[in-house]
């Protein structure tokens, strides 16, 4: 009997290895993958007159599937429900603008970033908030919360009563909520487009989004009125910088992910993408 039982363990530890292995190969086994992005937030992801995709990120995801030798299909999907349909395995991957943080990570699994830009405002050029200070200053909330806390209470004066546009879900809305409530009307949008638009239209004071949508909005045709203007926030609540979304069991996956970003950053591919598409190194450091 104590034969029997001996054999019948190790039967049952090499059953336990074998589909333990079974599994790990399984993981392995990526040969396509899904991707969704939002295609309305220029110059990370947007959808051209003929229905096509392109931006950094679009670019971005072709050199990371030839260099994970996987076949991809891109999906757009709305950014406000992208974290519960990539849950719901509606698709594989999230690749759009999105930034990595503390309260995004405790549902989802995120690759290192492959581009940061931080988020600050823009508005109309004949607003008196064309020239709110702290132009172009850059404060981290990773590094020097304090003096990011410094920063924005400058602004409130300036702030107190205005109207300020903001993505739904986005980091940029978080901020916001954090240190402007009660300060600032702050009206959320589906899309950046249409909070850019309402700020043409006079329905709103102010925009805040990443640096790299407002620099490159501000220079589409129509849009000569709108301007960067005061400081900019990284880090911390806001995040690492855009990185792809996964669900935490796709291990295999994240790491794939993580070799090609590594490589495209150590042939210069970032750079060259960031340089076409942002005027300006967005390389992670």
């Amino acid at each position: 009997m104590k034969y029997l039982t001996t054999i019948l363990t190790a039967f049952m530890m090499i059953a336990t290895l074998a589909i333990s292995t079974a599994v790990r190969a399984d993981e392995k086994k990526w040969t396509h993958v899904t991707i969704a992005t939002e295609g309305a937030f220029r110059p990370w992801n947007f959808t051209k007159a003929d229905g096509s995709l392109d931006g950094y990120e679009i670019e971005l995801i072709k050199y990371f599937c030839a260099h994970m030798k996987v076949e991809c299909t891109t999906v757009i999907q709305p950014f406000d429900g992208m974290i519960p349909a990539l849950n719901a395995g509606k698709f594989d991957a999230i690749i759009s603008g999105m930034s990595a943080t503390a309260k995004r990570e405790e549902v989802i699994a995120f690759s290192d970033s492959y581009g940061t830009t931080g988020q600050t405002f823009a508005t109309l050029k004949d607003s008196s908030l064309a020239t709110l200070p702290l132009k172009g200053e850059v404060f981290s909330l990773a590094t020097d919360e304090a003096g990011a806390a410094k920063a924005v209470k400058e602004l409130e004066p300036l702030l107190k009563g205005k109207t300020i546009g903001v993505q739904t879900a986005s980091i940029a809305a978080t901020f916001l909520d954090k240190y402007l409530k009660g300060i600032a009307d702050i009206r959320e949008y589906k899309t950046t487009e249409q909070h850019d638009l309402d700020l043409k239209a006079g329905r709103l004071d102010l925009i805040m989004a990443s640096m790299a949508y407002l620099s490159t909005a501000a220079a589409k045709p129509g849009n000569e009125d709108m301007i960067v203007t005061g400081p900019r926030f990284q880090g911390g609540m806001l995040g690492r910088g855009s990185s792809v979304g996964l669900r935490k069991d796709d291990t295999e996956l994240k790491a794939m992910f993580n070799d090609a970003i590594a490589t495209a950053k150590a042939d210069g591919t970032i750079a060259k993408l960031s340089q076409k598409w942002f005027g300006f190194d967005v390389t992670p450091k």
